[in-house]
């Protein structure tokens, strides 16, 4: 089985700031989640971890899956999505006019890079290699997988294994620490 969570959070989630590559620690906030997130989910066989190499999703990682004797391997695939020169920007919403915007509100007119930002192309390209060359073949063993990323990340394999149109992407949300649980197979 396949499952995904997201990070805890962090100063920059509660500032509603664009975090993307941008590597903000857990706050004390996320820190509690991702304890909690260890008892919730305690009992869910589990074999290996991925997660991304930025700090609060490894952090949360290790902090979830503290006292098992569960691998966590980063990989720089699962990073979040690159927001450009938009990353650290407060409430882009409130703005209208700031071009990074597209990709929240219209995914699928989202084709050239706005300042920098990583392309769904792009994103989906990294992400269905990961899905590709790494989880497939250990759900054919039939191992049981957790990842462990971002919003924008996670959601990238969400609609993947759910085969989700793009002007979709954002649908599923993915909330902090909050395990999902996917597909076992998947297109």
């Amino acid at each position: 089985m396949l499952y995904i969570m997201r990070h805890g959070r962090t100063d920059w989630n509660d500032m509603h700031k664009l975090q993307g590559r941008t590597d903000i620690p857990l706050n004390s906030s996320g820190r509690e989640m991702a304890e909690k997130a260890c008892e919730e989910y305690k009992d869910v066989p589990l074999d290996i971890c991925f997660c991304s190499p930025l700090v609060r999703a490894k952090e949360t990682a290790e902090i979830v899956l503290k006292g098992r004797n569960v691998p966590i391997i980063t990989d720089d695939r699962l990073k979040e999505m690159c927001f450009g020169e938009y990353e650290g920007v407060e409430n882009s919403f409130s703005d209208p006019s700031l071009p990074v915007n597209v990709i929240f509100k219209h995914p699928e007119e989202y084709k050239v890079s706005v300042g920098g930002a990583e392309t769904f192309e792009e994103l989906f390209s990294r992400t269905g290699e990961f899905l590709d060359e790494v989880v497939k073949p250990l759900m054919e063993q039939k191992k049981n997988v957790l990842i462990v990323g971002h919003g924008a990340m996670n959601l990238s394999i969400i609609g993947r294994v759910n085969a989700l149109p793009i002007k979709d992407f954002w649908t599923p949300g993915i909330e902090n620490c909050k395990m999902m649980k996917l597909s076992d197979t998947w297109k």
